[in-house]
């Protein structure tokens, strides 16, 4: 028997830079996936996928673009009864100190 997609709330957040962090607030547990673009694609087509995140049991959470790329958000209830809203806030990273020079 074929596994059936699942409803899911999609954030594209395009090209995003290592160390970004994405802030994820929820109203009840859900699923939160962050993908990469071709993990995205296996995931719409209900095929194995990899993805950074899990169950969040509790909000806000907040997870790290692990490399350069285009990544997705995804929050999704499968598994779990009800419907989960969610709002995303990305926050920057904080960089290593810049050397500046004496004059």
């Amino acid at each position: 028997m074929a596994k059936q997609a699942v409803n899911f709330t999609h954030y594209d957040l395009k090209q995003q830079r290592a160390g970004v962090t994405i802030e994820i607030t929820l109203s009840a547990v859900a699923n939160v996936r962050l993908m990469t673009d071709s993990n995205f694609s296996l995931y719409k087509q209900v095929q194995k996928h990899q993805f950074v995140g899990g169950v969040a049991k509790k909000s806000p959470i907040r997870l790290s673009v692990p490399q350069n790329g285009h990544w997705h958000l995804i929050v999704d209830m499968e598994g779990h009864n009800g419907l989960a809203q969610s709002s995303i806030k990305l926050v920057e990273a904080v960089g290593a100190p810049r050397f500046q020079s004496a004059s």
